[in-house]
C-alpha cells in the first residue's frame, strides 16, 4: 500500500507521489516567536514530526523545513511592553519553543531559517511580481494585486466575498483591490526595517514563507502546511505570490493541514483565559504523555485538550511501560498493521488501537518498534516510573481493599471490572504486578 494523504488543495485524500522518489521535500510553518507556544502550535509540530517520520521509513532522504517568524508587529509589542531589544524577545521565545518541542520529542527540522536572515530574497521576489505585473507601489508600500490571479482561493475554497471578509485587513485608499495585501510595509526610524527600492521597511508576513521554503526547497516542492487556521489567507497568500513569482501552476503539490485544537469543550482564546502553554504543561506532565494526549484524535480533526484526557494519557504510558519491563525484548520490525494505517492519511488513532492490543499480547518488540515510530516509548521503563512518580492520595489500606477487589472481579469473571479497577489505580499512580505468588502493588 502507498501512501495517501488528505491534500487541502483539492480537499479529497489522495496518493502521494514525490516529485523525486529519491528525496522527499516538506515544509511547515512555524511559530511566531513574541510569547510561549500553546498547545495547538504543539500539535501542528507533533503532527509534522509523525509524518517526517514516516517519510523517512518510506523515502530515502528527506528535507524538512521549518521556519522562525521574527519579523512581526506582535513581537514589535511585546519588545515594547518588556522593554527589551526585539532581538532579545526572539531568541528568548524561539529557544523556548525548541526547547519545548524538544520535551514533547519533536524532532528539530533540518533547516530552520530565521525571516530576518532572509530579507534580500523576499525582495528580490516582490521586485519579480512587480514585473510580472502582480504586485505594484503604493504610498511606501507594495501590495500583491489578487485580482491578477485567475486561480486565487483555489487553496481555501472561498468566494469573492469570502476573501474579503476573511482577510483580516484595512481596507486602505491606496489599494486598488480590498483584497489586494501587503507585500511590503514603511518602517519608523524606531521600527525594524531594511532599506528596499520601496525605501525603508519591513516585508509583510506571508512573503517570508514563499521566498524561504523557495530557498531551500525549490520553486516546486512535494508537501506545504501547517494548522488549518493558516489555509485562508497565510497559505493561500503564499500560493498566489509563489506561484505568480516564479510562473508555475503551484508551489506545492500537496497541502496538509491539522485541526483546531479546544480546551475543554470551549475555543482556546485569552478572553476566556484557557489559552494552555506547553512550558507550564511540561512542568507538571511528562512530554510523552502531553505528546499522546495530542495524538489520540485523528490529526485532520479538532482535538479537545482536557485534564482527564491528558491522565489518560499517562495511564496508557504506564500500562506500556510496565508491559516493555516485565517482558524485556528489543524493538523488532514496525508492524505490518501500523504501516498501513499509517499510510491511511496518518491515521494514529488506529495505530494506538493496534499499541493496546500488542500490550495485552506481550508484543514488546513490536510496541517498542511502533512506539520509536511515533515518537513514545522512548525511555528506559525504569527511569520512567522513575521520573513520572506522583504522590498517592490512596492510604495502603485502600489500594490494597481495591486490589482485593480486582482480584475477586478476576475470580468472577467480570474482567471488564477488573481492567477498570486496575487503570484506575494506575492513574493515581499504582502500578499492579500479578504473578504466581499473588498480586502486588507499587507506587509507578
Amino acid at each position: 500500500m502507498g501512501l495517501t494523504l488528505y491534500n487541502s488543495l483539492g480537499r479529497q485524500k489522495v496518493s502521494f507521489e514525490p516529485l523525486d522518489q529519491s528525496h522527499v521535500r516538506v515544509y511547515a510553518c512555524g511559530p511566531t516567536v513574541y510569547s510561549f507556544a500553546h498547545i495547538g502550535n504543539a500539535r501542528m509540530s507533533v503532527v509534522f514530526d509523525i509524518l517526517v517520520r514516516l517519510l523517512r521509513k518510506l523515502y530515502p532522504q528527506v528535507t524538512y523545513v521549518s521556519n522562525i517568524t521574527d519579523i512581526d508587529d506582535k513581537i514589535m509589542v511585546a519588545a515594547e511592553k518588556e522593554n527589551q531589544p526585539i532581538s532579545a524577545i526572539t531568541n528568548k521565545y524561539a529557544d523556548i519553543y525548541n526547547a519545548d518541542m524538544a520535551a514533547l520529542g519533536v524532532l528539530a527540522p533540518d533547516i530552520q531559517p530565521r525571516a530576518t536572515d532572509h530579507v534580500p530574497q523576499m525582495i528580490a521576489m516582490i521586485e519579480k511580481l512587480i514585473a510580472n505585473g502582480h504586485a505594484y507601489e503604493a504610498e511606501g508600500h507594495v501590495l500583491f494585486s489578487v485580482p491578477s490571479m485567475q486561480t486565487y482561493g483555489r487553496l481555501s475554497g472561498r468566494n469573492r466575498d469570502e476573501q474579503i471578509a476573511g482577510a483580516r485587513v484595512d481596507v486602505a485608499p491606496y489599494k486598488k483591490d480590498p483584497a489586494d495585501f501587503v507585500l511590503w510595509k514603511p518602517s519608523t526610524d524606531n521600527q525594524p526595517g531594511w532599506e528596499s527600492p520601496w525605501g525603508y521597511g519591513r516585508p509583510g508576513w506571508h512573503i517570508e514563507c514563499s521566498a524561504m521554503s523557495a530557498e531551500y526547497l525549490g520553486e516546486l516542492f512535494d508537501i506545504h502546511g501547517g494548522g488549518v487556521d493558516l489555509t485562508f489567507p497565510h497559505h493561500e497568500n503564499e500560493r498566489a505570490q509563489s506561484t505568480c513569482a516564479h510562473g508555475c501552476d503551484e508551489q506545492a503539490r500537496y497541502w496538509v493541514h491539522n485541526g483546531f485544537v479546544m480546551v475543554e469543550g470551549e475555543k482556546m482564546s485569552k478572553s476566556l483565559g484557557n489559552v494552555t502553554l506547553v512550558h507550564d504543561l511540561i512542568e507538571t506532565a511528562p512530554g510523552e504523555a502531553i505528546r499522546l494526549a495530542l495524538l489520540t484524535s485523528h490529526y485532520r480533526q479538532p482535538l479537545d485538550w482536557t485534564a482527564t484526557g491528558l491522565e489518560q494519557a499517562k495511564a496508557t504510558l504506564d500500562k506500556f511501560y510496565k508491559v516493555i519491563a516485565d517482558n524485556p525484548s528489543p524493538a523488532g520490525d514496525v508492524p505490518e498493521e501500523v504501516m498501513t494505517a499509517l499510510q491511511d492519511d496518518l491515521n494514529v488513532p488506529r495505530v494506538l488501537a493496534a499499541m493496546h492490543v500488542m500490550a495485552g499480547d506481550k508484543d514488546v518488540a513490536g510496541l517498542k518498534a511502533t512506539g520509536e515510530l511515533l515518537g513514545l516509548l522512548q525511555q528506559d521503563p525504569v527511569e520512567w516510573f522513575e521520573t513520572t512518580k506522583k504522590q498517592v492520595d490512596l492510604t495502603d489500606a485502600e489500594i490494597d481493599a481495591l486490589v482485593t477487589a480486582r482480584n475477586q472481579a478476576r475470580a468472577d469473571k467480570d474482567f471488564a471490572k477488573a481492567d477498570a479497577i486496575r487503570d484506575d489505580l494506575l492513574a493515581k499512580g499504582i502500578v499492579i504486578k500479578d504473578s504466581a505468588d499473588g498480586t502486588t502493588w507499587s507506587v509507578g
